[in-house]
């Protein structure tokens, strides 16, 4: 089957309040996308307004259930089961506009990109907007922690409104669940050397009686995760050497007592600090022996991906051969299919 031109990917979960009014803000926008809904386990009436807004207006598009709770599960369904040219994953919450995206379309395009990230934080609209306090901290912290170790300049690597390339999407392996997806996103592009890019985009809180899915202790402990796991799957020497750093530095602190002893005595008092200090520069160099392996294993795995990408370029055409709709290639209702998925 010929991939679509242009998708546009909104996984919602119990979004009944917004899902219609983001349908029909994109659609005004690119008439000739083709919209994938994807009810992640709703239990309101999310599906059927979905199904019925698509049908009503005659949009192009179906509505696909995925059972497992979480926004990554939901984006990884559509990711897997429609193949495109061109992909736009947003919430489905109003919260981002619609406008934006044939800027972020000509962008992706006129650079060559693989992944086009809607900035929220530059403009101040979310710092702002957003009433959950801690979430703006948490944001900070994964912030700081990415553009330290890829020595980057980005500004909202945890955004949900994004335009991919099919190479990005068709080698991107989902691993994540739920609402982390915008950081492993964010980190494979940036390891796989993917291009990237930010732009700024307007953004307004959720309408009233529209509750976000974000829990601040719950997911505040998934931002703490986050912060380990960056370390340890993309910088396993940082994350080792760092340990291994410290547990040197006790070891010779643990150390030093022994050693006087034996210099000024020739006999050691502090027999448990000296087995401490042992242990603890025993500890270190394991460390750095793990981090060794994981770095050249991390190579290879670079390495090998570098590999399959050039395969894959092979085997598609060049981006710039690529026709992407817009406003003015608007289709008759009579050329649209609506298909529904088994829900």
């Amino acid at each position: 089957m010929k991939p679509f031109p242009l998708v546009l990917v909104l996984p919602a979960y119990n979004e009944e309040l917004t899902i219609e009014k983001t349908v029909l803000e994109f659609y005004k926008e690119i008439p000739n996308a083709y919209f994938v809904i994807v009810d992640n386990n709703s239990k309101d009436k999310t599906s059927e307004i979905s199904k019925n807004v698509l049908a009503e207006h005659s949009i192009s598009g179906e509505v696909l259930f995925e059972a497992r709770q979480g926004k990554a599960n939901a984006v990884r369904t559509a990711f897997t089961k429609i193949d495109a040219e061109l992909y736009i994953m947003c919430d489905a919450d109003t919260t981002y506009p619609a406008s934006k995206i044939h800027s972020m379309i000509q962008t992706l395009k006129e650079k060559d990109l693989d992944m086009l990230v809607g900035d929220r934080l530059s403009e101040g609209d979310y710092g702002r907007e957003n009433k959950r306090r801690f979430h703006s901290t948490g944001n900070k912290l994964v912030l700081t922690l990415i553009n330290f170790l890829f020595g980057t300049k980005l500004k909202d690597p945890m955004s949900g409104y994004r335009v991919f390339s099919r190479r990005f999407v068709k080698n991107y392996p989902i691993l994540s669940s739920g609402f982390e997806i915008e950081i492993e996103m964010t980190l494979h592009a940036l390891d796989k050397r993917f291009r990237l890019e930010e732009i700024s985009v307007p953004y307004k809180d959720r309408p009233a009686g529209s509750f976000s899915k974000l829990n601040t202790i719950r997911d505040g402990y998934k931002v703490v995760k986050n912060i380990l796991w960056i370390f340890k799957d993309y910088k396993p020497m940082h994350f080792f050497g760092f340990f291994s750093v410290v547990s040197g530095i006790l070891s010779l602190v643990a150390g030093t007592p022994p050693v006087i002893d034996y210099v000024e005595y020739r006999y050691v008092y502090h027999v448990p600090l000296a087995v401490l200090a042992t242990g603890l520069m025993l500890f270190s160099w394991i460390q750095i022996a793990i981090g060794l392996v994981l770095h050249t294993v991390s190579k290879i795995q670079r390495t090998n991906f570098e590999l399959r990408l050039i395969r894959f370029g092979m085997e598609i055409p060049s981006r710039n051969q690529m026709i992407i709709p817009t406003v003015s290639q608007r289709s008759s209702g009579s050329e649209k299919t609506i298909v529904s998925g088994n829900i």
